[in-house]
């Protein structure tokens, strides 16, 4: 078995390409068989040692947390699958692994993959559609007719916030570079300025969301914008944000791990043809390493890097 992988926290340099041994599925373990994986910025930030205090210091590790694939085999308490299904899901930052021919996930991220959908596209959505679905839904408790404003639409975050927003019925504006505003406005977003000018008094008091994908949002930025009753969703909040967030309900931050609930929403949605996944690359495992560093370094993907072994 193959798998992208390092032996220490750092840079793109640690990353190699190496033989591994797969181990058994525990008892609520499942064992899949890689068909796609998709790459996402927390992939760096792990293997960066951003987040040790919850990876912890045992190595080698792997990389990766989308992924789409079949499953080869099951452990005994599991009843929800069987070797042959197709499914999809995000692995846990400890055991992150999906870069690779094979892994072994627990079942609280995992859902049968529609059918009609691609694993390329599957492995697209576990991770920034979680990060969507719970900022705007379990969060937000989003309505039809609200009013939401995303800072960054064309991330991957970003267009999948646009996008279960519309499917919610809400009124979308948003922040992208001017390159990107014809797309987004086909996405759905009915205002689109650019990022590097923005002025957020000139929607004072308009948002009953604002979705900060970036962290690129001030306080005073959000604060601006919101009406009375408006929340904030963070993702990427630095000290200052985090602070807000300890301090006040209209600030709050989400984590995508999905569950199977969740993903389930997100496959429907996606058949249906109101959450489409961009995909900008797809390499083999062989030529991994080398698009993830070329994607860690522009920091501006069109659309997701897909990873098939």
């Amino acid at each position: 078995m193959l798998r992208v992988q390092y032996r220490r926290y750092g840079g793109p340099a640690v990353m190699e390409l190496a033989e591994f041994k797969q181990i058994e599925p525990g008892h609520s373990q499942i064992r899949v068989t890689v068909k796609a994986a998709s790459a996402n910025p927390v992939d760096w930030k792990i293997r960066n040692g951003s987040a040790q205090v919850l990876t912890g210091w045992k190595f080698p590790r792997g990389m990766g947390m989308d992924f789409a694939g079949t499953v080869e085999a099951v452990g005994s308490g599991v009843t929800q699958f069987k070797a042959g299904d197709e499914v999809f899901g995000a692995m846990e930052m400890r055991d992150c692994a999906t870069f690779a021919d094979s892994l072994v996930t627990g079942i609280k991220s995992t859902a049968l993959k529609p059918q009609s959908l691609s694993f390329e596209n599957a492995a697209a959505l576990p991770v920034v559609g979680a990060t969507a679905w719970i900022g705007l839904v379990e969060k937000a408790e989003l309505k039809a007719g609200q009013s939401i404003f995303v800072a960054g639409c064309m991330g991957g975050v970003g267009r999948a916030v646009v996008q279960i927003a519309r499917s919610f019925g809400a009124n979308v504006a948003g922040s992208c570079s001017a390159s990107n505003f014809d797309e987004a406005r086909k996405l759905g977003v009915s205002t689109v300025v650019d990022y590097r000018n923005f002025d957020a008094g000139g929607f004072r008091g308009k948002f009953d969301l604002v979705y900060d994908t970036h962290g690129d949002l001030s306080l005073k930025q959000c604060r601006d914008m919101l009406n009375s009753g408006g929340v904030v969703i963070h993702i990427a909040p630095d000290i200052l944000t985090m602070s807000a967030i300890l301090l006040s309900a209209k600030h709050q931050l989400v984590f995508g791990q999905p569950t199977p609930e969740i993903l389930e929403k997100l496959g429907t949605l996606a058949v249906d043809g109101r959450l489409v996944s961009a995909i900008g690359k797809v390499v083999g495992l062989c030529e991994a390493i080398s698009a993830l560093t070329e994607l860690e370094k522009s920091g501006t993907p069109k659309g997701k890097l897909i990873i098939t072994p």
